[in-house]
């Protein structure tokens, strides 16, 4: 019972916009994949949320020397992002409006997210 709990509670926390560290250290990922965590930060609404994105970045990632690649790195509309993004109402609104247009999620999850 403590194992469901513990899972679900796990599953629950990239909704409430915190990205736990899996396995108590930090994730490696080489230093380019560390730049784009860190450059993404910049697509957040206010500084405080920049400011907590490069926090989150840095509690959670370490430059190691290769590429990790369990990171979901993608690029479209020539943003970059890797891992996952945190949207506002706003970003995931726009995200449910470009889906039923036929944007593809992931696509879309990226626009909405540098753009809105």
């Amino acid at each position: 019972m403590k194992f469901i709990i513990a899972a679900a509670g796990l599953w629950l926390l990239p909704m409430f916009g915190m990205v736990p560290a899996w396995d108590g250290d930090q994730h490696e990922v080489s230093r380019s994949q560390y730049e784009v965590l860190i450059g993404q930060c910049r697509y957040a609404n206010t500084a405080q949320a920049r400011q907590r994105c490069r926090s989150a970045v840095r509690a959670n990632y370490r430059i190691g020397s290769r590429p990790n690649p369990t990171l979901d790195c993608r690029t479209y509309s020539s943003v970059t992002v890797c891992g996952t993004l945190h949207l506002t109402p706003k970003e995931r609104a726009c995200l449910r409006d470009s889906v039923s247009k036929h944007l593809s999620y992931r696509r879309a999850e990226v626009e909405c997210y540098a753009f809105q």
